[in-house]
């Protein structure tokens, strides 16, 4: 496994992370207890979860599975879209950030987080506000880094920006939404990350499986994909992006590898690109997966994924998450 420093940073991440949003709803615990042995001995040392994912179970079981290993690993979690109703559980103040890493710590069962993120930005709450909870949370042992998500480029400049001018710990990394299927942080999001030394770390990088080839229809649900278990997904699962998938598969036959690890390889290869966090619903999934940190693709390869790609550059992010 290849471990590459996370940003400007001095904190190093394996180059394939693992993401949780599927454990304890399409990973029951005992599934997600194996998930997270193989992503371990496997070499993945990047652990990414959230305060809302499957209501807080994924964080309960991460901790369960991480006791006496928490040393081992490099846990990241975040704050900041709605956990209820109330008019201060969501968001960025202080308020509900400390209240949410305190839930958070105690799930996990820690006494700190590796890196800490907003998980969107909240234009409700003034950016110093933000910050400086951040960095009080840093100065007291709680938390270890600071990141954000699915932020404008002039949103995360504007807080790298006060950041600086106040003295604050500054955000050393930027979760988006990157893959063949979703280009866009390539416009401005990669390029300011470049310049002030951010580590991107992308999400959905198999465009919710549609980068594995698995989908042929709109309409056909794989069983044990994500369509046959959310059929919300439908919203995604369009005619373009079924073919890159198809396309992207066409050519990983060729080189004799999986269309998922040609795609994670890809997103390995991209400049500014810390880590990359794939989902896993099953210990296969890992096992597959871990090839990509081995994959070394050659110029040619890489230029022809871009010329299929190119055309996702533009539209809108295959994912991005704000308030309302």
């Amino acid at each position: 496994m290849e471990y590459r420093r996370l940003g400007n940073s001095g904190l190093h991440v394996s180059a394939l992370g693992i993401g949780t949003n599927s454990f304890g709803g399409r990973a029951d615990e005992a599934t997600t207890l194996r998930i997270i042995d193989a992503a371990l001995e496997g070499g993945i040392n990047f652990i990414d979860t959230a305060n809302i994912y499957t209501n807080t179970e994924s964080e309960r079981i991460i901790g369960k599975a991480l006791e006496g290993r928490r040393h081992e690993v490099v846990l990241a979690t975040k704050a900041g879209l709605p956990r209820g109703e109330g008019p201060n559980e969501r968001g960025a103040s202080r308020y509900h950030l400390q209240k949410e890493l305190e839930g958070s710590l105690k799930r996990l069962g820690t006494d700190y987080v590796d890196l800490y993120q907003i998980h969107t930005f909240d234009q409700y709450t003034p950016l110093e506000e933000t910050l400086r909870a951040l960095d009080d949370m840093v100065r007291a042992g709680k938390v270890r880094y600071i990141g954000a998500s699915n932020y404008f480029a002039w949103e995360l400049m504007k807080a790298l920006g006060i950041s600086e001018l106040k003295g604050l710990n500054r955000f050393v990394s930027l979760q988006v939404s990157y893959s063949l299927a979703d280009r866009t942080p390539e416009r401005e999001m990669i390029p300011l990350c470049l310049d002030q030394g951010l580590g991107i770390i992308p999400y959905f990088p198999l465009a919710g499986g549609i980068l594995t080839g698995k989908y042929t229809s709109e309409s056909q649900a794989p069983e044990g994909s994500r369509l046959a278990k959310e059929p919300r997904f439908a919203d995604k699962l369009q005619a373009d992006k079924i073919e890159l998938g198809q396309q992207v598969s066409a050519l990983a036959a060729e080189l004799g590898i999986a269309p998922g690890v040609l795609s994670i390889a890809w997103l390995m290869n991209k400049p500014a690109v810390s880590t990359v966090i794939v989902g896993a619903s099953r210990v296969e999934q890992v096992t597959a997966n871990l090839e990509s940190a081995a994959v070394k693709l050659d110029e040619a390869t890489m230029a022809k994924l871009d010329e299929i790609s190119d055309r996702f550059r533009l539209g809108e992010p295959f994912g991005f998450y704000r308030l309302p």
